[in-house]
């Protein structure tokens, strides 16, 4: 994830068309919006559906959300930790887990490199002289924040990362910086501990972005923001999934495409066939050894999610206009999908962090220039808008949902601020998640794919996303 301003808190003062005292109100209280004098403004994603409704105009200048939801800022940069000390800058990917007495902990990223007006300090840092880590909320069962705590120090850039289904979360350092570009696990109910400050080397030493974790096998996947980005998978010497397990260290690997070999040949299987394959990479010089050996080299990778057997990652600058795209792996079959392809009739623009709401909606927190928006896609193929950035120039940042699913919890990076949304979402849907993995996408998102392509495909049991995803890292298939 890239900052795309540096706008201080007096600008912010300015854009939001706010008071210092109306945004200290704002810490503790809520803006809700009032209908009477809230101004509807039409959703601009084409073809929309379901979803939630227009949005309403924020009173506040800040967020706005369909009518009936409404937000709290929990927590602000600057603003004070339970040891005193100020509440660190650039607010990041962010994970939600259930504490006590149907709280919740958030775990938050900050991406700061270098000297900072609100760096992150800790007790145990991993080195001192590093401003970025993590901070963690305990937020109770009425939305306003019990304690707000540094939960890991001392590194560099901590943009995105992942939960881990045994409750800790992955930080990932997005830096080349010597002695840096590594995952650390932080176990937010027991913030620094030396955990916190050991960096998993096996998985890799990049410009690491996100990770989701299969739940079903324990594998780690994790992609990569540079130029060019790879896909990189590790497999655990410890499948236990507990905290620390993964230190035990494992095997670091790369996604590659490459002509597969037919079993049974026919006059219905003619042509070249690709799949998917891993190739194992130096977890010291994983990027080197990915382009030297020929595997897939997207653009710019960010989010990362895994559910119901299907890995969801993004490429945030893909495509011919770079607006983005979407793939989907589904591990059980090895098969890559190239799910949403932003072209210029879309609107929808580079694609960022991703998750799946707990009734099973696709949803897209958007990393282009201008306003920056939420849209939620559905597995009948429909799409809509649930929340617009009104400061321009300052990204969403790190969607996550309670564990009950009555709350979204969502950052803006700069000035960085931490929102709280609740309203009438809809219920829980396992079945539905599950549903949203094989779903076909909303047909103007769809990647198109000629009609000998299409074609072709068929014929050799694949599907159009599939043909698509192959066709545009090069493979021949025609």
């Amino acid at each position: 994830m890239h900052s795309k301003s540096n706008m201080n808190r007096r600008d912010f003062l300015k854009v939001g068309g706010m008071s210092t005292a109306a945004v200290a109100l704002s810490s503790t209280g809520f803006f809700s919006f009032r209908e009477s004098k809230a101004l509807a403004s039409p959703s601009k994603v084409k073809g929309t559906g379901g979803g939630y409704g227009p949005l309403v105009k924020d009173p506040g200048g800040i967020l706005d959300l369909p009518k009936g939801f409404q937000y709290r800022i929990i927590s602000e940069e600057g603003g004070t930790l339970e040891d005193g000390r100020p509440i660190p800058e650039k607010f990041d990917g962010m994970a939600a887990f259930p504490g006590q007495n149907n709280s919740t902990i958030l775990v938050r990223n900050h991406e700061l490199s270098g000297n900072t007006k609100y760096p992150v300090i800790g007790r145990n840092p991993y080195q001192r002289e590093h401003t970025g880590g993590t901070t963690a909320l305990v937020i109770d069962a009425n939305r306003k924040v019990q304690k707000e705590y540094v939960s890991s120090s001392g590194t560099i850039r901590n943009c995105a990362g992942g939960a881990t289904p045994w409750g800790t979360w992955l930080t990932c350092e997005e830096t080349l910086e010597e002695g840096h570009g590594y995952v650390f696990e932080v176990d937010p109910a027991d913030p620094e501990n030396n955990l916190s400050k050991t960096p998993i080397r096996d998985m890799g030493a990049f410009s690491h972005e996100a990770t989701a974790i299969d739940p079903a096998t324990g594998i780690v996947y994790l992609t990569e923001d540079g130029g060019p980005s790879y896909l990189y998978r590790f497999i655990p010497s410890d499948r236990s999934q507990r905290a620390g397990a993964l230190q035990k260290g494992g095997t670091l690997q790369a996604a590659a495409i490459e002509e597969m070999s037919l079993d049974n040949t026919s006059e219905f299987y003619t042509g070249q066939r690709f799949g998917i394959v891993w190739k194992n990479v130096d977890p010291e010089k994983p990027t080197l050894e990915a382009g030297q050996k020929g595997c897939i080299p997207f653009s710019r990778l960010e989010g990362a999610y895994f559910e119901g057997g299907v890995f969801w990652f993004d490429d945030t600058s893909a495509g011919n206009k770079n607006l983005g795209r979407v793939y989907r792996y589904i591990p059980a079959t090895n098969t890559l999908e190239l799910f949403y392809e932003s072209t210029a009739s879309n609107d929808l623009e580079m694609p960022d962090n991703i998750c799946i709401t707990p009734w099973g909606d696709l949803w897209i927190a958007e990393d282009g220039d201008g306003v920056d928006r939420i849209i939620g896609m559905t597995p009948e193929g429909e799409t809509y808008l649930f929340a617009e950035n009104k400061l321009n120039g300052s990204e969403l940042a790190g969607p996550t949902f309670s564990t009950q699913g009555d709350t979204f919890f969502v950052n803006i990076q700069s000035p960085g601020l931490t929102f709280a949304i609740w309203g009438p979402f809809a219920k829980k849907n396992a079945g539905r998640r599950r549903q949203m993995g094989h779903a076909a996408p909303p047909q103007q998102y769809a990647p198109q794919v000629s009609d000998n392509l299409s074609t072709f495909a068929e014929l050799q049991g694949m599907s159009d996303l599939e043909a698509a995803a192959f066709e545009r890292h090069g493979m021949p298939i025609l």
